[in-house]
């Protein structure tokens, strides 16, 4: 138990070394004496872990007992008399501290920072008397960490970080007395193991024997800064650790949403900033170079496609290119797509960039292809898009209904929380058509049919209202149109919905009961829920269980979408979407028009805006013929991505605002050079509506700049006027700016961000502490009620049938992010999942005459592509899944465009392939394919 979770409880007065402290209840002997200023030697106790007690360097002598006594397992008691200094408990301590200094390597592994060394200097412990033990040799074969367990003093902190923070039992202790030792799997080299490299252990490890690699805590890092993570949605605070301008390691900080945590890549996933592809110069294509869907993208030949410009040039080429489009063809041949990986002060300049420089709305991001159904049905039934509970809540639900979600590989830290509360009780229901490896923690594992999630839904909802587990005074206090839901549901009884969605029915009334019942259910979902054409049904369906059950509103209960990119959430809120303002005010609404054309002083139109693939298809006919990307890549993220491709290429002038070539940047007329996240300072909002600063770590390669920066500069140059200044081109005036337009945010100063770092919204006023849970006591809804909308079954647009019998479905995975210009630029990242695979179970994959490793080739109506086949016994039969991030192998060739009628969001997780042994892998030198970032370091 940590410190902060016992501020408030009952104290008890006892002695320690002659003074009279209080303790909380609760509280352990260490605990009470380092809140008072007095450090007891200490190794195998780390805070917030479960305390061990076995390393004894801790002993304490208790008045009137006969042994010492551990200090971190043994809690005070009143009057109890303690002393940590006395002649009996000082000699115990540093004889501990001998015995382990004889099996101490000559080098320290973990200088400055090693516990085992400071203790003893502290007890002036010089050297050892005793032999040392035989050692194993180092081992070094996972690209992430090294183990040298000759430093290893088996206080296994690394075991509890494993198994009990991250949960992921990889790292044992096994053998007996002098062969005891540290072990991954069944005593495998740990780059053999199904170690995930979340780097938990080497944060946990006091000496140095589990280390980063490439003996980085031997770098003395010239400062540390305290910042966020730029990948997932979960938030992590991290500090950097940077010598020579370079991140040499990353830890993770005591935030929020982490607590120390981090993934594989949080931790590992850095040093793509200094990459040699980095963009360095602005670039303007040469009049002669190839445009169109099908060119080959190869970084290191660029000077092919383009020149070297100055940034003057470029900026006034880029300006004169747009604004040729806007003054001849109409505002609404623009459009621009903000990105999510920056800071919310880019997201809320950028959109006002379009729509007050460009004059239309037709500004978009990845939330489009991420959440917009889940926002949209949010916002619809309880006038909200944001989360309901933060993640760390299901701490307190007695039921987890996670559903469309992969959150291991997705949002690891978060799922650290889910198997936390799954190992202390928690009933945890995992329904995906995948079963993944989250589902060993499951209490229920409901592997339903691709596509049936309304089927699925819909007979639980059928169950609570049959067996009468409603919260009738919640339904007629705090909702509306009940008795929709109630006539929408007849038809929809588990026995009927069984044979269609795989579940069967009694399971299906289990689980409803369970959800219905428990003092606290919470439903966290994921884009498996989102990405259909009927992705704001499946949302419904979520919200009315929580209504109808009175699930929301309180602690361990409520709905949260999981979000997938490090600012998706913020960049919403900063209005980063085509029918919203700032703080999801709809355009068409007289009202916050007319607020924002006074906030603004500029006449703004008044009809929402196309969405990401109605912006695409509008390139392609020709009515959108100039576009600003920044921070995004559609070439590879967009459905159909040839498609997309096609609709690029035809664009009269394409900037690109980016650090890598990407396959959008080489489509580009004028490609801008801008800053990575760790060269910037800003705020970002994480999926907990955590609002967090990040923190300018670096500074920039050769003639980068700043994305603030060039927004601005290309503002102006488009007659906007803007006057930001300051520090990092005025981040702090357009946060100012920001609050004034974001009632959300009001309470959240600039200064007070830079002070806690972490300020949960809505937060309205500066005394406000921010709220974690909403929805307590109504919706914010016209009044105040929430509605219940009921979902008919629709079917994906696009079937199995004889020429395409198999079912794709896409996603991310825990190594590379999104469309991997980052994490396959990162060494690491690369070497642990360096080629592009497709997973199929292990029968689908004989039947096709191949095995593990073959090359395989998948096809849709679409396109078609080669990679390597994986067998994965939790893919379901005629099934194929496949991860995004790869050029080479890019899964969007494939998706099928179609859209969710109310969400605008593409159906990426649903179309119909064919599959067959070979194929002709696409490789390029130096893109991926495992040979080139591994090697480039």
């Amino acid at each position: 138990m940590k410190l902060n979770d016992l501020v408030g409880a009952a104290t008890i007065d006892f002695t320690l070394n002659g003074e009279t402290i209080s303790a909380f209840e609760g509280e352990t002997i260490i605990q009470s004496a380092k809140r008072h200023g007095v450090d007891i030697p200490h190794l195998c106790y780390k805070e917030g872990y479960r305390p061990d007690g076995n390393c004894r360097a801790c002993v304490v002598e208790i008045k009137g007992e006969r042994v010492l006594a551990p200090s971190c397992c043994r809690q005070p008691a009143k009057g109890m008399d303690v002393s940590s200094v006395s002649p009996r408990a000082e000699h115990s301590q540093k004889l501990v501290l001998e015995l382990l200094q004889s099996d101490a390597p000559g080098v320290d592994l973990k200088p400055g920072a090693n516990e085992l060394a400071i203790w003893s200097d502290k007890l002036g412990v010089k050297g050892s008397r005793f032999e040392a033990r035989h050692q194993p040799a180092p081992d070094a074969s996972h690209p992430a960490m090294w183990v040298n367990l000759d430093a290893c003093i088996q206080c296994t902190r690394c075991v509890r970080a494993c198994r009990e923070e991250q949960n992921n039992d990889v790292i044992g202790y096994a053998f007996r007395g002098a062969e005891s030792k540290i072990v991954f799997d069944f005593d495998d080299p740990m780059g053999n193991s199904t170690c995930v490299a979340c780097g938990e252990c080497v944060q946990a490890c006091p000496t140095g024997a589990l280390a980063p690699a490439k003996n980085a805590y031997a770098i003395k890092a010239d400062k540390t800064v305290d910042s966020v993570c730029p990948y997932c949605g979960v938030g992590c605070q991290l500090t950097y650790h940077v010598k020579d301008n370079e991140i040499v390691r990353v830890d993770g900080r005591d935030g929020p949403a982490n607590h120390e945590r981090l993934c594989v890549k949080g931790r590992y996933g850095f040093d793509y900033v200094k990459h040699p592809h980095r963009l360095t110069k602005p670039l303007i294509r040469k009049a002669d170079a190839p445009k169109h869907a099908e060119f080959t993208v190869d970084p290191d030949k660029w000077s092919e496609i383009f020149r070297e410009a100055t940034w003057e040039e470029a900026l006034d080429l880029a300006a004169k290119g747009l604004g040729k489009v806007r003054d001849t063809m109409g505002p609404n041949a623009l459009a621009g797509f903000g990105s999510a990986k920056g800071s919310n002060e880019e997201a809320y300049l950028f959109q006002k960039l379009v729509r007050t420089g460009f004059g239309t709305n037709n500004v978009d991001h990845c939330t489009r292809l991420c959440h917009a159904s889940s926002v949209a049905a949010l916002l619809e039934g309880v006038g909200s898009g944001a989360v309901s509970n933060q993640v760390s809540d299901v701490e307190f639900a007695e039921v987890i209904f996670l559903i469309g979600s992969n959150p291991t590989a997705n949002h690891p830290v978060a799922a650290t929380w889910i198997k936390n509360a799954a190992r202390n009780g928690a009933k945890l229901i995992v329904a995906d058509p995948r079963r993944n490896d989250i589902a060993r923690h499951a209490w229920r594992t409901l592997q339903f049919k691709a596509d049936t999630d309304v089927a699925l839904l819909n007979a639980m909802i059928y169950t609570i209202l049959e067996e009468n587990l409603c919260d009738q005074e919640f339904i007629r206090t705090r909702t509306s149109n009940f008795q929709a839901l109630k006539e929408n549901s007849k038809g929809f009884s588990p026995e009927t919905m069984a044979p269609i969605c795989g579940i069967p029915a009694e399971t299906i009334r289990e689980v409803a009961r369970a959800y219905a019942t428990s003092k606290g259910s919470m439903i966290l979902w994921g884009m498996g829920i989102s990405q259909h054409v009927h992705g704001t049904d499946n949302a419904r369906c979520l919200i009315a269980l929580t209504l109808m059950t009175g699930q929301i509103g309180k602690p361990g209960s409520g709905l949260h979408p999981l979000r997938g990119q490090n600012n998706v959430q913020g960049a919403s809120d900063a209005g980063l979407i085509p029918m919203m303002f700032p703080d999801y005010q709809r355009v068409d609404n007289p009202e916050a028009l007319s607020r924002f054309e006074k906030f603004w002083n500029r006449k703004l139109d008044p009809k929402p805006g196309l969405t990401v693939v109605e912006i695409m298809d509008a390139a392609c006919d020709g009515r959108i013929k100039g576009m600003y990307v920044m921070g995004e890549n559609p070439a590879m993220s967009d459905p159909n991505a040839h498609h997309a491709r096609e609709g690029l290429a035809a664009l009269d002038c394409l900037v690109v605002q980016d650090i890598f070539l990407t396959e959008t940047a080489y489509l580009a007329d004028i490609v801008l050079p801008a800053s990575a996240w760790p060269e910037k300072t800003g705020s970002v909002t994480n999926t907990d509506r955590m609002v967090q600063m990040g923190r300018r770590a670096l500074d920039m390669p050769g003639d980068a700049r700043q994305d603030l920066w060039i927004i601005q500069q290309l503002a102006n140059r488009l007659g906007c006027g803007w006057t930001y200044t300051g520090p990092e081109s005025g981040v702090a005036q357009v946060y100012d700016e920001m609050r004034l337009a974001m009632n959300s945010i009001g309470g959240i100063t600039w200064e007070r961000l830079e002070e806690q770092s972490s300020v949960t919204y809505p937060c309205r006023t500066e005394h406000d502490p921010g709220q974690s849970v909403v929805f307590t006591e109504d919706f914010p809804t016209k009044d105040g009620r929430a509605k219940f909308v009921p979902a008919d079954i629709i079917p994906a647009n696009e079937r199995p049938d004889g020429e395409y019998p198999f079912v794709l479905i896409t996603g991310r995975q825990l190594e590379h992010w999104h469309t991997g210009s980052m994490t396959r630029r990162a060494s690491v990242l690369d070497a642990i999942e360096p080629r592009a695979v497709a997973s199929l179970h292990p029968l689908d994959l004989d039947a096709l005459g191949a095995r593990p490793g073959d090359t395989i080739t998948v096809a849709s109506r679409r396109g078609e592509i080669a990679l390597a086949a994986r067998a994965d016994d939790g893919i379901p039969r005629q099934t194929v899944f496949i991860p995004f991030a790869y050029y080479e192998a890019a899964a969007n060739r494939l998706t099928n465009p179609a859209l969710d009628p109310f969400g605008k969001i593409a159906e990426l997780k649903y179309c119909a392939v064919k599959v067959k042994k070979g194929g002709t892998l696409e490789t390029l030198a130096s893109y991926g394919g495992g040979q080139s970032f591994a090697t480039t370091h």
